[in-house]
């Protein structure tokens, strides 16, 4: 089977990602640099469930590190690479917009680098739908103009989907850029919707709900989220011989018909907060205190994903609804956190 380089693979989508590709057979080395955006031991608590595998290898080591890299691509012959490692959430780009920079496009470009050198034959990495921006247009296209990202976060994902077809172009390296519409699920992130409304319910904390619940967020669980990019992982691009063959796939933008692609993976049902915050109280049991706020700098009203190229490229279909996913996702966080609920 592949060997598998997974950045993040400390990460929310990283853990699950690798543990799905270790279900198959494939060879993984993880590498995180653990970074302190949020409670370091959930993430070593992930590595705790991945350790057991003799086909997993992880390394903490920081994509921005270019000795560290070039040493890793050096030693191990990686057929694939799956990129998740970033500096997360959009709130926080606005108060550390250099660490954002440094991670989210030079680590990127890193990696880019260093899979060029060591011909890897295929690059599926993060984007995000928050490259959407102030678009108004719904459910959001990856035709649409993403000229006007409204958070730092934003403008970096955007740059890296920039770099990527630069590198697919120039270099013939095959890439596949993911835009992820709001991932939840078991061993999520402390810093997301699901997971901040659970805890506060749990410990009768208030809420708070932005733009008074007037946000609709198309949540996406993480397990359709793992089986696209596993989907997209063995789905190769290659370079269109004549501008008519890359016009048929639908990627009219990539004129140069570079081996790039670049897919929305979401829900394709976008679900209203204060619906979410109905879920969620409705699993536990016990009703949330809202406390109402106006919209924040770089918050969109709404994202809703249009899947429909990934549908025919890989035949994409989400199938877990939002009551089923905040199901799992109560019932992981109650086993996890039991200690501090009893």
């Amino acid at each position: 089977m592949s060997q598998i380089l997974v950045t993040g693979a400390a990460g929310f989508i990283g853990f699950h990602v690798t543990s799905k590709l270790l279900s198959q057979g494939h060879q993984v080395t993880g590498i995180d640099n653990l970074n302190s955006h949020y409670e370091e031991q959930l993430k070593r608590d992930r590595l705790l469930q991945l350790e057991h595998e003799a086909a997993f290898q992880f390394l903490e080591t920081d994509i921005t590190d270019v000795e560290s890299m070039s040493r890793l691509f050096g030693q191990t012959p990686f057929e694939k690479v799956i990129h998740l490692a970033a500096e997360v959430g959009v709130r926080n780009s606005l108060l550390k917009p250099l660490e954002y920079v440094q991670s989210n496009v030079l680590g990127f470009v890193n990696v880019l680098e260093q899979s060029r050198i060591s011909r890897v034959a295929h690059v599926v990495y993060a984007s995000s739908s928050s490259v959407y921006g102030a678009n108004r247009k719904i459910p959001y296209s990856t035709h649409d103009r993403v000229d006007h990202p409204v958070s730092l976060y934003a403008a970096t994902k955007r740059a890296d989907e920039l770099m990527a077809h630069s590198y697919s172009h120039l270099y013939d390296l095959p890439t596949t850029g993911l835009r992820f519409f709001t991932v939840y699920g078991p061993w999520g992130r402390p810093d997301m919707a699901v997971f901040l409304f659970t805890k506060a319910i749990l410990e009768g904390t208030p809420i708070k709900v932005f733009n008074h619940g007037n946000l609709k967020r198309d949540f996406t669980y993480v397990d359709d989220i793992v089986t696209g990019v596993l989907g997209v992982l063995e789905d190769i691009p290659r370079r269109a011989d004549t501008p008519s063959a890359a016009e048929n796939r639908g990627y009219e933008e990539d004129l140069a018909e570079a081996p790039y692609r670049l897919y929305n993976i979401g829900n394709h049902r976008p679900v209203g907060i204060s619906q979410l915050i109905d879920v969620i109280e409705q699993r536990i049991g016990k009703p949330a205190i809202r406390e109402n706020y106006p919209m924040q700098p770089g918050d969109v009203l709404e994202t809703y994903a249009d899947i429909s190229e990934l549908q025919q490229a890989i035949h994409f279909s989400p199938s877990t609804s939002i009551e089923q996913g905040i199901d799992r996702f109560v019932e992981w966080y109650l086993s996890y956190y039991s200690d501090s609920h009893k």
